[in-house]
């Protein structure tokens, strides 16, 4: 990444819905270029997507919880299948194998803190997991970010 792409990066963080003419106009280089650019971004796997961020809180998920899970060991499929499995439930909105005293961490959220009940039990239904120990998240210091890698990366 060079300087234009970092500016490019942050003209659409900023103005996602801006045209690629828009764009070159703001920036200065020809149109051709911001596509250029842009395809390149996108080819290398710097940008992923351009779909809305959506807010689990205004779709009616007001809770977060962070499972940590330990898995059975000596099951077939392991990891793999408990990641198929929590990928099958919407409220599972992330999940990572980890190191440390559990084997995998969730991200997952809940209409209220009866109804993460219900997402624990569903997510307790695949039986190589042995047992989890969850943490119910109180607010938001920081969000998920990328853009400051972006910045620091140029």
């Amino acid at each position: 990444m060079d300087e234009l792409d970092g500016r490019l990066i942050d003209l659409f963080a900023q103005d996602p819905r801006i045209g690629v003419l828009e764009a070159s106009r703001r920036l200065g280089v020809a149109r051709g270029t911001v596509q250029a650019r842009l395809d390149k971004l996108v080819g290398s796997g710097v940008i992923t997507g351009w779909g809305p961020e959506l807010s689990a809180e205004a779709l009616g998920y007001p809770v977060t919880a962070f499972l940590t899970l330990e898995i059975r060991q000596d099951t077939h499929g392991g990891h793999d299948a408990v990641g198929l499995h929590l990928a099958g439930i919407p409220e599972v909105i992330e999940a990572h194998t980890i190191t440390g005293a559990g084997d995998m961490w969730a991200r997952v959220v809940a209409r209220s803190n009866t109804d993460l009940q219900r997402v624990i039990d569903r997510v307790l239904g695949e039986p190589a997991i042995v047992r989890s120990s969850t943490v119910i998240a109180l607010a938001t210091q920081v969000p998920y970010r990328v853009l400051p890698l972006a910045r620091v990366a140029r």
